[in-house]
């Protein structure tokens, strides 16, 4: 018996649906975001202009962890360093952290959470 099928009986799962299909379905049942009951989320938010720095704010204040892609900002130097410099003090000021996960893309925590950064 392999591993799909022995996950598939302990869900009960019957013969014809298999265990993908079952995850895709109950992942789409009573999923709302806006209205799900959690305390903190992790929010996608792109950076297209400066007023956007008051949206990441805003939620870092809620305890919301943001995913920020910078990347329409990324011919405009100038304006990129100052907004992150911006942001970093933010979540300076509010004991939060910050870290480049890739190229465009930083991860800004609110206060409590911490990224544990290694160097490879």
């Amino acid at each position: 018996m392999g591993m799909l099928q022995k996950l598939s009986s302990l869900l009960g799962l019957s013969k014809e649906m298999d265990l993908e299909e079952y995850l895709d379905t109950a992942e789409l049942e009573n999923v709302d975001v806006l209205h799900e009951g959690a305390d903190r989320f992790v929010k996608p938010i792109a950076l297209e202009s400066e007023a956007d720095i008051s949206v990441v704010e805003h939620e870092l204040s809620r305890g919301n962890i943001i995913l920020l892609n910078f990347g329409p900002f990324s011919k405009q130097q100038t304006r990129l360093r100052n907004v992150i410099g911006e942001l970093k003090g933010y979540v300076t000021k509010i004991n939060g952290d910050v870290a480049r996960i890739r190229d465009d893309t930083l991860i800004l925590t609110p206060e409590g959470i911490k990224i544990v950064k290694r160097k490879r």
